[in-house]
């Protein structure tokens, strides 16, 4: 069966491949607007794009044509923000946040989760995150209706447990992200791994 997502199939094109290019790592996404507001909004059209220097990209849509979301009008005006990583534990509140909420509503307070002083950008990190990643923007790419924001890692703070020290790695024992599946309302546990050594 091939899919024409140019012309026949293009409406269906988000349903096609969000549920295709599964699973996706989910960034909550903290930011705040020029008056010091924080908005909280998850994400699922993201991932790490390179290591040096270290950046990841989102992609926050728009509300309706020509208005962006919370999300990207924040980063465009303040060009900071924290990505939060979703695990099992957060994944009920993180759920929360994508609740369309009245303009002043707190998304955090909603959710039931702790705003916390990041170190070198000015939204606050999720405490109850297993990990959030400071970033500051360095570009923005718009092809279409679509916008991808390039962010670079600043800073990283990760639960106490999760990392280990000596080997500089994430202990897969303890660290369980929820993946996104597919769309409206489908999320994976990862507990399920395996090793697959590469070859010589």
């Amino acid at each position: 069966m091939e899919l024409d997502l140019t012309s026949t199939h293009r409406e269906a094109a988000y349903a096609i491949l969000a549920g295709l290019v599964t699973p996706r790592p989910i960034a909550l996404v903290s930011t705040i607007d020029i008056h010091g507001r924080v908005n909280a909004a998850p994400f699922s059209f993201f991932n790490v794009l390179g290591a040096n220097p270290p950046i990841v990209g989102i992609c926050p849509g728009d509300r309706e044509p020509g208005v962006p979301k919370d999300t990207a009008a924040n980063i465009s005006a303040t060009l900071e923000f924290v990505v939060n990583l979703v695990d099992e534990d957060l994944g009920e509140r993180m759920n929360l946040c994508a609740a369309s909420l009245p303009p002043g509503v707190s998304e955090l307070e909603h959710a039931g989760l702790t705003a916390v002083a990041s170190s070198v950008v000015k939204p606050p990190r999720i405490g109850e995150a297993p990990a959030s990643l400071e970033c500051v923007s360095r570009g923005t790419i718009e092809i279409g209706h679509n916008r991808l924001i390039i962010g670079e890692v600043l800073r990283v703070h990760v639960r106490e447990g999760i990392f280990n020290t000596e080997t500089w790695r994430i202990d897969p024992a303890d660290y369980h992200p929820l993946g996104r599946m597919q769309s409206p309302n489908w999320y994976c546990r990862t507990k399920d791994m395996f090793m697959m050594n590469r070859p010589g």
